[in-house]
């Protein structure tokens, strides 16, 4: 019997070697991608987070908006409803269907499935005829605080000129609270000092619907509501001679 040399058991052996050694990695997968925190709706406690916002979100229907729902093909069932108190709007021929927090093309749809026991596949169109205005509220000391209409494009600055400039017991750093979420405020401070001196001006942020802008009270004011005192000298001396 022929025994193997030396060297050929050499070999075969590390043929078996690289051959083990290659084999993990075949079996290697890539580990599973985790879902970004940004994008995430809860934590582990069930606890809600701040969802990435639409660039041009649509407008969603509220209490007491108008629509014209129109049947190009069957106009007789034409109607203009208003959004009742509970986000219900009632139609003709056809129950009552919810609308409230849905955009119109949402709305178009619901009002298309709420006929299709009274209409083959019909064709709807809603349209807003009236709605909620876009506002922005401001607070605190300022002229004349309240809620006005976003018009157009608006700065804090110009706001709170709008509500009639800052009281001499202004502070000049505000608050700027734009709701994220049903949950959820985002609060910037912003300098308006600065602002009006001409620094740091891009800092003066566009409002957006909803937004407030409060403020506060600087701290001279609330002392003088529990320690008063008199910043005339002469009547101080002559008060005391």
């Amino acid at each position: 019997m022929k025994l193997p040399r030396i060297s050929d058991l050499a070999l075969a052996c590390t043929m078996i070697v690289a051959g083990a050694t290659k084999l993990p990695a075949q079996e290697m997968t890539a580990p599973p991608q985790s879902t970004p925190a940004s994008l995430t709706t809860g934590d582990e406690t069930g606890t809600p987070r701040p969802q990435l916002q639409q660039r041009f979100p649509r407008y969603v229907i509220q209490r007491q908006d108008v629509l014209l729902i129109a049947f190009p093909l069957s106009p007789e069932l034409n109607q203009t409803v208003t959004v009742q108190p509970d986000g219900y709007i009632n139609l003709q021929s056809g129950g009552s269907v919810h609308v409230q927090g849905l955009t119109v093309p949402d709305a178009a749809l619901a009002v298309k499935q709420a006929y299709t026991g009274v209409l083959n596949n019909p064709i709807v169109t809603v349209d807003l005829q009236d709605f909620q205005k876009p506002f922005f509220t401001v607070t605190g000391q300022v002229g004349k605080p309240g809620q006005y209409e976003l018009r157009t494009d608006i700065t804090v600055a110009e706001a709170i000129a709008v509500a009639g400039g800052l009281q001499s017991t202004a502070k000049t750093q505000i608050f700027l609270f734009h709701r994220t979420s049903t949950d959820w405020f985002q609060v910037e401070k912003i300098n308006l000092k600065e602002i009006l001196n001409g620094k740091n001006v891009n800092e003066d942020a566009f409002l957006k619907p909803g937004d407030m802008v409060f403020v506060p009270e600087n701290a001279i004011t609330k002392f003088r509501k529990y320690v008063p005192y008199s910043v005339n000298a002469g009547s101080y001396l002559s008060a005391n001679q």
